[in-house]
């Protein structure tokens, strides 16, 4: 990535931060609950409504904004108002989304509404108004009126959400955020809520409520075959899940553009399974984990690809290849790979993620823990926070290294770089370390002795489990 990609990256979008104002006065409003909105929060939702007057939700959200201040929360008018604000953050995404492909040079196909499911009629109506039901209390309570009661009376409709496969994806995103909220009552004795990040989870489980408002799922998928070029792995870890999304460029057989793709392998967790004993737990996935700890390409046959670019990863329709240098696929590869189209309610800044090569740059690190980059006068921070436990790859390596594979993000108005691989300098040679380095095991000797020392806590779990279920 040059110095002169970068310097587009420097100024932020016009209205950017305008917009931003006015999804925090909505999550300001929210936190209180809106059956009891003060002056304050009546501004933001009008503020709200002139904003969208000349979109097409504008005639809806203004009719909203007027039925909720009067005191009518119908499922309806919050709809229009979670529409509103997700299109508000789908406009930020968009434009520092372009303004991204267009300092990288970078081509995106055009987003392609799919075809209906075939699993949508089978989704009971009962269950999504049970949803809706519940997240309608969660906006009249606010967040600082949610106790432990309002979050008990989820149980239901979280039991009867699980029960429908179509319908996963909305039970998962609702047991999700019934868990946090469970987890921080009572919410008066919290001096700072996590409003905006909540109030994303409402507003995107109340549009996926709708009727109509699942995605299509693999009904839309397109069986794709070629080869994977692994760049790097993105480590999500939660206390009771591990979840690894692998970032690739796709050379499709017969000749098509080269993509760029994702693939996602995920597994449950307990939390005291932590570091490089993860990978043990997603050892049904043997090809993958092995083009990530031995960089190699995989053919791939016939595996789903989803509009907005994610691959459905199934081991048995992969196979090992050659090997493939990460550094060398994003040097070589990754400038003229087609990024994926974003599916709409996808459009959300936090989600923005793509891969890019950084070299020839200085590494400093201030005395916080912190690394930035400078490149031609400009500079990057490194989102260090970000660095698995998992992995071989630390702030210390980051702040020696010459060359970084990494994903950038936005975030709290900047972009930052996450990264995933990086060459450094080691003993007058020059080593790599990467992400997916330990996926089939931990390969540094103190690691491995510490390992043998407090023993296999995933071998001792499944021993014990496998234990009471023969009893």
């Amino acid at each position: 990535m040059l110095a002169t990609q970068l310097s587009g990256l420097a100024t932020v979008e016009p209205g950017i931060e305008e917009t931003l104002d006015l999804v925090g006065g909505f999550d300001d409003g929210f936190s209180h609950g809106f059956a009891r909105l003060g002056e304050q929060p009546r501004a933001a939702l009008a503020a709200l409504a002139d904003t969208l007057a000349v979109t097409p939700l504008g005639e809806r959200v203004r009719e909203a904004v007027e039925k909720v201040v009067a005191g009518s929360l119908a499922d309806e008018h919050l709809t229009a108002l979670a529409g509103g604000r997700a299109a508000l953050l789908g406009a930020v995404h968009d434009a520092l989304l372009a303004r991204l492909d267009t300092a990288l040079g970078r081509a995106r196909a055009d987003w392609t509404a799919p075809a209906p499911a075939e699993t949508a009629g089978s989704v009971p109506e009962n269950v999504l108004a049970g949803c809706r039901s519940w997240l309608r209390e969660l906006a009249i309570a606010g967040w600082r009126g949610v106790d432990h009661d309002l979050v008990a009376a989820s149980a239901p409709t979280l039991d009867a959400a699980l029960a429908v496969p179509a319908l996963r994806r909305l039970a998962v995103l609702l047991d999700g955020l019934a868990a946090e909220l469970r987890g921080c009552c009572p919410m008066s004795t919290m001096d700072r809520l996590p409003a905006r990040r909540w109030a994303d989870l409402w507003a995107r489980a109340l549009l996926l409520a709708q009727p109509g408002g699942l995605p299509a799922g693999l009904a839309a998928a397109t069986p794709v075959s070629g080869r994977l070029l692994p760049l790097g792995a993105d480590v999500h870890e939660h206390g009771t899940a591990i979840q690894v999304q692998v970032h690739a460029v796709l050379e499709p057989a017969g000749g098509a553009p080269a993509r760029l793709v994702r693939t996602s392998v995920s597994a449950a967790k307990v939390e005291t399974i932590v570091g490089p004993a993860v990978w043990r737990l997603l050892g049904s996935h043997p090809v993958l984990l092995g083009a990530l700890a031995k960089r190699h390409a995989v053919e791939i046959t016939d595996l789903p690809l989803l509009p907005g670019g994610d691959l459905v990863w199934r081991d048995d329709q992969a196979r090992p290849a050659e090997p493939a240098d990460p550094f060398a696929t994003a040097r070589l590869r990754l400038p003229e790979a087609v990024a994926p189209a974003v599916a709409p309610l996808d459009r959300h800044p936090v989600r923005i993620a793509e891969p890019v090569l950084l070299e020839g740059y200085s590494a400093t690190a201030d005395d916080r823990g912190g690394v930035t980059l400078e490149l031609g006068g400009q500079s990057l921070p490194v989102d260090v926070f970000r660095l698995p436990r998992c992995a071989p790859l630390t702030p210390e390596l980051v702040a020696r290294s010459s060359a970084c594979l990494g994903l950038l993000r936005w975030d709290a108005g900047r972009w930052l770089l996450q990264p995933l691989a990086v060459r450094h300098g080691s003993k007058r040679a020059t080593a790599e370390a990467h992400t997916g380095d330990w996926a089939l095991g931990p390969t540094d000797p103190r690691v491995v002795k510490a390992e043998a020392k407090s023993g296999d806590a995933v071998a001792v779990l499944r021993e014990r489990a496998g234990r009471l279920l023969r009893r």
